[in-house]
């Protein structure tokens, strides 16, 4: 395990996807890593399925519309392991960089939500996927299960990751602090919910950090105003 006292310069990534483009979104990841690499950065959290976007209609629009959504994202979701995990442990490698990142998961006609993490040589050392998809992302997502509900040794630490809501559930976050985490990857898709939901985040990060007596690195997204007039 590495040393607990070693200091790593971290990156919470607040970054826009490229709006219904995989590969697009793959590159402006990708470009963003290594530009952090550049600047001395060890390990950076990016957003809830920031890769292609995260499905926000599904929170606005009734389930009978969301079809010709739903098919668009299912065209643009990742495969693992795929040209698009390539480029971005690729990236990692470049930047000797670790990089715990969100993305849109598909495996057959199932779309997971589902948390990478990549080391610093690049190798993809963990994909897992949310057990319990909120409210309205049940129309989207599969669940997940808990085989992979552990924190995984890496380059800067042992890290343990959650995607939002799951930060709701204390036997998730009991079973990543009883494993020893050191550096915790907490992901939301952004706060399109208003000053409610920004302070919920605040305070379900800072109670992890508060409890489990480890470092928590958050990540949101957001829309740009032009794509918020789109999606």
């Amino acid at each position: 395990m590495p040393d607990p006292m070693k200091t790593i310069k971290a990156a919470a990534v607040q970054i826009s996807p490229v709006l219904y483009s995989r590969e697009g979104t793959v590159e402006k990841v990708c470009n963003k890593i290594i530009a952090l690499g550049r600047l001395g950065v060890q390990f950076a959290t990016f957003p809830e399925t920031v890769v292609p976007y995260y499905p926000y209609y599904s929170f606005v629009q009734a389930p009978y519309q969301m079809g010709a959504e739903h098919y668009r994202l299912r065209e643009q979701s990742v495969t693992v392991p795929s040209a698009s995990t390539l480029a971005i442990g690729e990236a990692c490698k470049q930047a000797k960089m670790v990089v715990s990142i969100g993305v849109n998961e598909r495996d057959g006609g199932t779309l997971y939500n589902t948390q990478l993490l990549f080391d610093s040589d690049g190798t993809l050392i963990q994909k897992r996927r949310k057990i319990s998809p909120t409210y309205h992302e049940r129309m989207v997502w599969g669940m997940g299960d808990g085989s992979c509900l552990r924190a995984v040794d890496s380059a800067v630490g042992r890290i343990g990751s959650l995607a939002c809501w799951e930060h709701y559930n204390p036997l998730a976050r009991y079973a990543l602090m009883a494993d020893g985490e050191q550096i915790h990857s907490a992901m939301y898709p952004g706060s399109f919910a208003g000053d409610v939901f920004s302070e919920q985040i605040s305070v379900n990060i800072r109670q992890h950090a508060l409890k489990s007596g480890c470092f928590v690195v958050n990540s949101t997204a957001w829309l740009d105003s032009d794509q918020q007039a789109r999606s």
